[in-house]
């Protein structure tokens, strides 16, 4: 796990050393990611700068790499698992290897294979290769997006890197896209490729681009998601996820440095620990949780990994604790993230990250395997259907006019209103009407669909579970989930796994038929019944919590002076309504609503604001801040 930093220019220049284009000021930017090695390569065209984590091939791994007598040089992040096997064919080819790293399997690929060497890859990766001769970049980033890619173009040349911020590089974020904050405020997040700036994008997940030294950009996708479920019996399921799960979380444990686990009170966590354990008995376990009852997961963990018979370090988290470090938590995410869940992960890497180097985490089982509990909408809305067009019209126009409190308004709305437009994700927080009243760069030609109306129509043919299933994939998993499990655990230089994000597991679960993932009155039936008698009973229909967090109780009390002062801090005027949001602070403090979520959707944009385009808040000390770890 790394982080890397790289420019081509659009020019031919004299070879300089590293400083040209501030690549030592970008490159420190991410010392976080990568702070056991660093390296530099500049030529008359591309410069690179690189940190380095070292988890495979401690000593022969450094970077940039480069191979085939200088032709190629690479900057990589990430790890591909099937290294081994790979590079076992390409030996067989002829190909000679200087190192036992992933990263030189991945640039002998490319030289054997070009652009078609990226689908065969397994892992998480994000990485740029040079190709001397051809003068050309070759840039991926893997199939789920679990790590990150940003560029930037400009008159000069083209900038990438692994964080924002290095694009940034100390300058203002000048440029705010009003568009990507109006989806923001929907979001919760900015959905991809957009950013917070103008002139930063994004890689997507499952595509590579080209750009020759004195051509332009070309984007192409190399792997989509596609769900197609088959006829099977809960047995054959069953099967089929345990060897795919076996399987994959054997290959994440290669490593040559030691590997631990997250561990909540969930199926997802417990299902890898239980597994991992098969393989490395004494596998760590950390967990997280706060003083105030109903919000930590810490009991139930230690009661799991007591029944596992693995060790469970665990974190208590105070609402001071919590304040002091969530601008760090901001200035690491790069553009705003308001998932409160963020916090805890925060928390629990650091302790991680003092007793091994890679954890091993449970993301991407909810999208996989139908988890979350708004996946059994479908079903209870299905009879709306029958009713003709105009009567569903009629039955909303209905609805809406009844006061909000009215039982069973808001389930007759949901069920007349097509799944496009109900439907953008797990989080939904300010809606265009609202958004009115709060947003004062308020776009009306901007509407929320807009970022899932082309997934809707590739997925048209599908179930409804399954079209959900493919939004959250594009959206929720990909803007949220895994840009804070990246962030908050690189925030400790530790290395975050996901074995459940892995080509040979989407392959299985893409095929579960509808009546396996929300059947039996439950969520991810086969995926819990395939870990039967591999984790304790009682957790395989256990409700999982996920590291909650009291914010709805905290912003009523602990944190209530904390949010006025934010509010009143911050200088976004210019874009927010700050009367709408005392309002709001208001009604939720004396519990006429609760206003939790959106109120805090708006204080992490106003910190994230203050950091990033205000420049009131130094970041210099998070720069530096590494965590006490032995490695």
């Amino acid at each position: 796990m790394c982080g890397f930093v790289g420019f081509i220019s659009n020019h031919l220049s004299q070879p300089n050393d590293h400083e040209q284009n501030g690549m030592t000021y970008r490159t420190q930017l991410i010392t976080h990611r990568g702070p056991d090695d660093d390296g530099f390569y500049t030529d008359d065209r591309v410069q690179f700068g690189f940190r380095r984590l070292s988890i495979i091939d401690l000593e022969g791994g450094h970077q940039p790499l480069a191979y085939d007598d200088g032709r190629y040089f690479m900057i990589y992040n990430g790890e591909v698992y099937n290294y081994v096997e790979l590079r076992e064919q390409l030996e067989a080819e002829g190909y000679e290897f200087q190192t036992d790293s992933d990263s030189e399997v991945i640039i002998a690929s490319y030289a054997a294979k070009k652009e078609e060497a990226v689908k065969d890859l397994r892992g998480m990766f994000a990485f740029v290769i040079w190709d001397k001769v051809e003068q050309t970049i070759f840039a991926a980033r893997d199939p789920f997006g679990i790590k990150p890619f940003y560029y930037m173009e400009t008159d000069e040349g083209t900038f990438f890197a692994s964080e924002k911020k290095s694009l940034l590089a100390g300058e203002a974020n000048d440029d705010l896209s009003q568009a990507a904050l109006q989806y923001y405020l929907t979001y919760q997040f900015v959905p991809e490729p957009y950013t917070m700036s103008k002139k930063i994008h994004r890689l997507e997940p499952g595509h590579y681009f080209t750009k020759k030294a004195d051509g332009s950009m070309s984007v192409h996708p190399y792997w989509q998601p596609e769900f197609r479920a088959a006829p099977k019996t809960i047995d054959t399921a069953k099967k089929q996820i345990r060897d795919a799960m076996r399987d994959s979380v054997s290959v994440h444990m290669r490593s040559d440095v030691p590997v631990g686990a997250f561990l909540s009170s969930g199926i997802d966590s417990t299902a890898i620990v239980a597994l991992a354990k098969e393989l490395n008995p004494n596998i760590e376990t950390f967990t997280v949780g706060f003083e105030r009852e109903g919000y930590s997961e810490i009991d139930v963990a230690k009661d799991t990994a007591e029944q596992l018979n693995v060790n469970n370090t665990h974190t208590v988290i105070t609402p001071e604790a919590f304040v002091n470090e969530l601008p760090k938590i901001i200035w690491h995410m790069d553009d705003p993230v308001a998932d409160p869940a963020a916090i805890p992960l925060y928390f629990v890497a650091k302790e991680a990250s003092k007793h091994v180097k890679v954890v091993l985490s449970g993301e991407g089982a909810d999208e996989l395997f139908g988890g979350y509990n708004i996946y059994r909408e479908p079903l209870a809305l299905n009879w709306f259907k029958n009713i003709p067009d105009f009567g569903r019209r009629l039955l909303k126009e209905t609805a809406q006019r009844l006061p909000e409190t009215t039982k069973g308004r808001n389930y007759v709305i949901r069920g007349c209103t097509p799944l496009e437009e109900r439907y953008i994700g797990n989080a939904f927080m300010f809606d265009e009407q609202e958004k009115q009243f709060l947003y004062k760069g308020f776009l009306p030609q901007t509407h929320f669909t807009d970022v899932t109306s082309n997934l809707y129509e590739r997925v048209k043919d599908n179930k409804d579970i399954e079209r959900m299933q493919y939004v959250d994939l594009h959206t929720w998993l990909r803007g949220d989930i895994l840009v804070k499990a990246d962030r908050m655990t690189m925030a400790h230089s530790l290395e975050l796994r996901v074995p459940f994000l892995d080509k040979p597991v989407f392959d299985v679960a893409s095929s579960i038929p509808e009546d396996l993932k929300t059947g039996n009155k439950t969520t991810k039936y086969a995926l819990r019944e395939a870990m039967r008698d591999i984790v304790p009973d009682s957790v395989l229909y256990n409700k999982k919590l996920g590291f909650p967090v009291p914010i709805r109780v905290w912003l009523r009390n602990e944190l209530y002076d904390w949010a006025r002062q934010v509010i009143a801090d911050s200088q976004v005027d210019e874009w927010i309504n700050k009367s709408y949001v005392y309002k709001l602070l208001e009604d939720h403090r004396h519990q006429k609503r609760d206003n939790s979520r959106k109120l805090w959707t708006i204080l992490v944009f106003m910190l994230w604001h203050q950091m990033y385009v205000e420049k009131t808040i130094d970041t210099r000390a998070f720069q530096v801040e590494m965590t006490n770890s032995p490695y």
